[in-house]
C-alpha cells in the first residue's frame, strides 16, 4: 500500500494550474448575451442577425372589412334617410319656378326635413313632400315599376338616394290654409283668400299658353288635422282644388306629411334655400314703414330721458 507524498510545493499553494484570471463559464455568457444578460442557452436561441419574416396576411380580409364598411354605410343611410332627411327628385312643372322639374329635362334633387314636423305642425307657406290621400289619384312622383326584380331594386336604391324617382304615391306643394280656415279664389284682383283676406303669393308662375288667371274654387273650410296644398305654377298643377274631386276631399290629413323641403341640393347650378314665404303674415300684418315706427319714436324718447337724467343726477350732486 502506497503511501500519500507530500507535496514539494510551498506552503498553502497547489500544484494544479492556476485559472484564477480566467473568465468563468457565466462571465463568458454575460459577454455573449450582453451586459448584465444571460447568453444563449442552446444553438436554437442564437440570433443570427436575420429579422424573422412577417406573418403574410389572411387572403380575404380586404374585401372582409369592405364588406362591413359598405353594410354600414348602406345601414346608416336608411336610418337617416327614414327618421330624419330624404332626397326627391322633382319630375313635374307643378311647383315651377320654385321647384325645377319635367320630362327629359335636369330634375331639381331636393333635401326634404323629416324632423321639424315630427314637433310642430306646417304653417302656411311651407314648401311640403306627402304621401297622397286615397282620394288622390294622379301622382307627381309615381313612376310604372319596372317588372325585372333587378331593375326593381336598383330603383329603389337610386330612389333612397335621391338619383331615381321613388315608386311611392308622394307630392310636392304649397301650404296655403291649415285646418279650421276656409280658402277660395278669388277676389278683383284674381288672389286667393283665406278667411276672406287676400294672400300674397310672390312665388306664383304663370306658365306660357295658360293664361294668367286662377280658376275659382270654393269657399272651402279645411277640416281639422288638415292643410290645403296648392302648387306654385298655379294653373299647371293637379292639388286640393281639384284632387279627389276637390272641396274637403281635396285637404290633404297631416298624418300624411312626410317632411319640409328645405334646400335645391343638384344639380350644382341650383344650389339654394326653398324659400318658406308666409303668404298669410304678409297680408296681415302692417307695412314695414309701419313696423319701425315703434322703433324709431323709442330711439327718438331715448336722448331727451337720457338728458333729463344727467340733469337730476348733476343737481343731487351739488346738493
Amino acid at each position: 500500500m502506497a503511501d500519500l507524498v507530500p507535496s514539494t510545493s510551498p506552503q498553502g499553494e497547489s500544484d494544479q494550474p492556476d485559472h484564477s484570471d480566467r473568465p468563468s463559464a457565466w462571465q463568458r455568457r454575460d459577454h455573449a448575451g450582453g451586459a448584465g444578460q444571460p447568453g444563449p442557452s442552446s444553438a436554437d436561441d442564437v440570433d443570427d442577425g436575420q429579422e424573422k419574416p412577417s406573418r403574410p396576411a389572411k387572403k380575404g380580409s380586404f374585401w372582409r372589412e369592405l364588406f362591413v364598411l359598405v353594410g354600414i354605410a348602406v345601414v346608416l343611410t336608411i336610418v337617416i334617410q327614414t327618421f330624419l332627411a330624404r332626397v326627391y327628385v322633382i319630375p313635374s312643372q307643378s311647383m315651377e319656378e320654385t321647384l325645377h322639374g319635367c320630362a327629359g329635362c335636369t330634375n331639381d334633387r331636393v333635401l326634404v326635413d323629416k324632423i321639424t314636423y315630427r314637433f310642430v305642425d306646417p304653417e302656411p307657406g311651407d314648401v311640403v313632400v306627402f304621401r297622397g290621400p286615397e282620394a288622390w289619384g294622379q301622382n307627381d312622383f309615381m313612376t310604372a315599376e319596372p317588372a325585372n326584380p333587378v331593375a326593381r331594386f336598383f330603383q329603389s336604391v337610386g330612389a333612397m338616394f335621391g338619383f331615381a324617382q321613388p315608386d311611392e304615391k308622394d307630392f310636392v306643394k304649397r301650404v296655403i290654409a291649415t285646418g279650421g280656415q276656409t280658402v277660395e279664389c278669388c277676389d278683383e284682383e284674381n288672389r286667393v283668400l283665406v278667411d276672406g283676406d287676400p294672400l300674397d303669393e310672390p312665388y306664383i308662375f304663370w306658365q306660357p299658353g295658360r293664361g294668367n288667371t286662377q280658376e275659382p274654387f270654393g269657399p272651402v273650410t279645411v277640416p281639422d288635422d288638415h292643410i290645403w296644398m296648392m302648387g306654385d305654377n298655379r294653373n299647371n298643377s293637379l292639388d286640393s282644388r281639384v284632387q279627389g274631386g276637390g272641396g274637403e276631399l281635396g285637404a290633404v290629413p297631416l298624418d300624411n306629411v312626410i317632411g319640409k323641403a328645405r334646400i335645391v341640393v343638384l344639380p350644382p347650378q341650383r344650389w339654394q334655400g326653398i324659400s318658406d314665404h308666409d303668404p298669410q303674415q304678409s297680408v296681415l300684418s302692417a307695412p314695414v314703414w309701419q313696423t319701425a315706427v315703434p322703433a324709431g319714436l323709442g330711439l327718438l324718447g331715448a336722448f331727451p330721458t337720457l338728458w333729463l337724467g344727467r340733469r337730476l343726477l348733476g343737481r343731487r350732486d351739488r346738493d
